[in-house]
Order: C-alpha cells, then structure tokens, then sequence
C-alpha cells in the first residue's frame, strides 16, 4: 500500500491527512499551536513549534497505519502569506513567524502607495500593496530585529512562507525552495516570469540572497526521514498555498471552474487559464496551480460575512437557536417577501469596496415573519457569491462551467439550489471534507507519475452532487435587482 501524508499547515493548527492513492482519505490527525498578539493588530506564530507539531502529526498517522509492504511519501499545503526569516547556519528564526492576519507593515504598504508604485506591483505581482502579502512583513524584521539588516545584507539569512520552512527543516537545510503559487502571494514574484522581482524586492529592502527557488507544484522538493521517523528517506513532493490546494483538490483543472469554500467568510477562486491577467479593482491575480509543464492562473476574491451572518442570527438575535435551524425557517415561507439583508458587518468588500458600510435589513413590512428574515440571510449568501463570480468570469471574457463547493454552509439545500439559480450554473457539492490535503496530495502524485495527466487523476473524483439552476431568468433578474437595491442603500459614502 503506498500512502500520500499532506501536511496542512493552517493558521490555528497543523493536520497530517494521510490518502491512498485512489484520492481516498484513510486517516488524520491534528495539532494546535499557539497563537501570539504582542500589540493589537499584531499576530504571531512560533515556527519552531509548528515544525514540531508537523514532525508529531505525521508520527501519528504514521503510527496508526505502519505495516509490511506499506511506504509513504510527503506532500504540503499551508497558510499563505505568513512568513519565516531564520538564520541559514543555525537554523533559527531571528522571529516569530508574521502571520498573515498581522497589521505591522501597514505604514510599510501606506508608504509604497502614497509613492505610487501601486500600478507597478500590481502589474508584476497580481496583488495589492497591503500587509496581508508576506513582504511588508519580512522588511520589518529585517529593520527592527537587532542585527537582522546586516546579517541578511552578509547572506546569513534566509526568508520563506511556512512550506518553505518545512521543507528546509525536513530536508536538514538541503532545499530551500518554494512553489509559484506560495510565491506569488509575496508581492515579491513576478507572475509573468515566474521568477523573483529584483525592482520588488528592492521596494522592500529585501536582499535577493535570502530568496528560495521558485518551482512548479508538482516538483520533487527533496527527502526526509521526518526527524528519523523513517529508517531511509521518503520523497516530499507537492507544495502549494491552502486556497490554491482547494482549487486543485476540486479538480478544476480547466478554464472557467471555479471553487467556493464557505466558511464565517468565503474564498472564491476561478481558474481563468494559462494567460495571466489583471484582476477587477479589489480582487487579484496568482498562480492557481502549476503541474505537468503548464501554469493555471487564478483570480481570487474573498467575502467577509457568509457562515458568519447565520451564527449571528443565532448568537445574537436568537431567531435560530443553532445554524442547522436556518434551513426549515427559510422553507417554511414561499419566497423572501421582498426582505434583503446586507451583511456588511465589516464593510462592503468586492465589488462594492466600502470599509464604512453598515449591515442591514431592508423590505420588511406587518407580514414579515422570522422565515423571511431567515431565508433574506440565506440569499445574501448566495449573492455576495455571484458578486464576485460574475465579476472575475466577465473580466476574463469567460463562461462559468461549474461552481464546485466545499464547507459546512453547503450542507443547506435551499442555499446550493438558490445559489445555482443565481448564477445559472451548475454547483458541484463535494464530499471532500479536505480540499486543501486533497490538492496537496494530488500534485504529489502528478510528480511521482502515479497519475499521467488532469484528466486521469479527475476520473478518480467520487462527488457528482451536481445542482442546476432551475429559476427563471426573469425571477433571477428581479431578485438580483432586489439584492442591488438593497446593497445601494447602505453603500453611501
């Protein structure tokens, strides 16, 4: 039996998801790190400990399936944009990891913007200049960590986002290395070249010395014995960031399929092909995925308020008295009532773009019941979803072939249905309770040569939970006309 590990290195934990090579997943295990906020705003984690939480969840996987004629091999998926600086020689980080969340560079990314290099960065990098990428955060520690600036100046450090870490401590120091979508959420990697930037890095005061080697992501990245938990070394292979690993373990291996991951917020990524392009105002452009000698570009958006506003309705205005009621209420009335809710609980994000909206609750009247307020905050959902999809597919003069999802929210009927009616698309529900390990795992394999191509490891996809849209285009217009009414009543500047 030949088993895949994915270690899925997130923001609050670190899983080893270990599949055989029918894409099934046999077992997992998961271990919590610590979480670190030394000002507000700030958020830090411990690389070391997240090296040895990696090093015990793949033990116990390990463990738990061990036997006679049984071998391993490595794969990574992690949380993009949180980034490690360390010590080439001693293999220490000069500081914690700067974690994605974390606020510290934003007078760094004020200062580029005001400069006006937002044009150029975006053009090269896909991205907009903001602390969220890693780069702001690897030039402050190279200003403010006591002796980091001149160490890194004298080659002694070295920089990476967590799976290059992994695979520097994995390997002994062997391989410093990075795949392109890993690379391309830095603001440091040129999307075009697909290589590093020198005028980016250069914006950053970021010396080009401290650069891992950008590769495809299903590149052999090198060998392991996992802290000697292996007798001879196993092969890691397959590396790519979280979001770009759900795209990947979806199968959206073509042009116009798109994922959704549903969660408090949502990610929505749609693979737009082998051109890059420049995304709409607020959205960006990265690699989706690179395998088999071609490059998948990706553009990405993410919503604020989707999960999140059903726990809302159940933690703080009571109506349900938990998230798995909201679907009975929502049926229990034939439609909305002309009831819109905007979840604008953090401000409108794309396409909107406005920090200072306010939620709201629209179109009620005498009649309005508790179904309709229920089935208003369903629908938000499903429009905040088509927002941004039809924002990326007609900005890149494509059709939407399928939609497939993933997360707890699609568990609810009337909202798969309402939200294939909103795009007019299929939505592919997937059983898939791992995307991200699922894509890890399957650029593994694509460059063991266990799969020859897209195609076959896409035959192996067990989910055809196929939904389509089955509303008028005339219902469909007026709803949506509803949705930006509503939206434009709290979108005032």
């Amino acid at each position: 039996m030949n088993y895949i590990i994915s270690i899925d290195q997130s923001t609050s934990a670190t899983k080893a998801v270990l599949f055989n090579e029918k894409c099934q997943l046999v077992c997992r295990k998961n271990v919590a790190h610590k979480q670190y906020y030394p000002k507000p705003g700030w958020v830090e984690h411990d690389a070391e400990e997240i090296y040895r939480n990696a090093v015990e969840a793949v033990r116990e996987v390990v463990e738990a399936t061990r036997g006679d004629g049984v071998t391993y091999s490595l794969a990574i998926t992690n949380q993009r944009e949180t980034v490690v600086v360390w010590n080439r020689n001693t293999g220490k980080p000069v500081y914690n990891a700067v974690v994605w969340q974390c606020q510290r560079g934003a007078e760094i990314c004020d200062d580029l913007r005001q400069r006006g290099y937002t044009d150029m960065i975006r053009e090269r990098s896909g991205l907009i200049i903001d602390p969220y990428f890693a780069a702001s955060g690897v030039k402050w520690i190279l200003d403010n960590v006591d002796g980091a600036r001149s160490a890194a100046e004298a080659g002694e450090l070295l920089m990476g986002t967590i799976d290059t870490w992994l695979v520097w401590k994995l390997t002994g120091g062997k391989r410093h290395v990075t795949d392109y979508t890993n690379a391309s959420r830095t603001l440091l990697f040129n999307i075009h070249t697909l290589n590093w930037d020198d005028d980016l890095l250069r914006l950053f005061t970021i010396p080009h010395s401290m650069m891992a080697e950008p590769v495809p992501c299903d590149s052999v990245f090198g060998e392991t014995t996992v802290e000697g938990l292996f007798d001879e070394p196993i092969t890691i292979a397959g590396v790519l960031g979280d979001s770009h690993g759900a795209l990947a373990g979806q199968m959206c291996f073509e042009a116009g399929m798109g994922k959704a991951t549903y969660g408090t917020g949502s990610s929505v990524m749609v693979n737009i092909g082998e051109t890059p392009m420049t995304a709409p105002d607020g959205l960006v452009t990265s690699v989706g995925f690179a395998a088999k000698g071609k490059v998948f570009y990706a553009f990405e958006g993410n919503i604020h308020c989707t999960g999140a506003t059903i726990q809302w309705m159940a933690d703080k205005l009571h109506l349900i008295s938990s998230p798995a009621e909201i679907e009975q209420l929502a049926t229990s009335v034939h439609d909305n009532g002309g009831v819109y809710l905007v979840p604008a609980f953090a401000g409108l994000g794309a396409p909107w773009w406005n920090p200072q909206a306010k939620a709201m609750i629209c179109g009620m009247t005498l009649a309005t019941e508790k179904g309709h307020v229920c089935r208003a905050a369903l629908e938000a959902i499903a429009y905040q979803i088509k927002d941004l999809v039809d924002l990326m597919t007609n900005h890149a003069g494509i059709v939407l072939k399928e939609l497939r999802v993933d997360g707890g929210p699609t568990k609810n009927h009337f909202l798969m249905q309402f939200q294939a009616d909103m795009l007019n698309a299929c939505i592919n529900r997937s059983d898939v309770e791992e995307a991200s390990a699922m894509g890890a795992m399957v650029m593994n394999g694509l460059a063991r040569n266990v799969w020859a191509d897209f195609d076959e490891v896409a035959s192996l996809r067990t989910s055809d939970n196929r939904i389509v849209s089955a509303m008028s285009e005339k219902e469909r217009n007026r709803l949506y006309s509803g949705w930006h009414e509503a939206v434009n009543k709290v979108n005032v500047r």
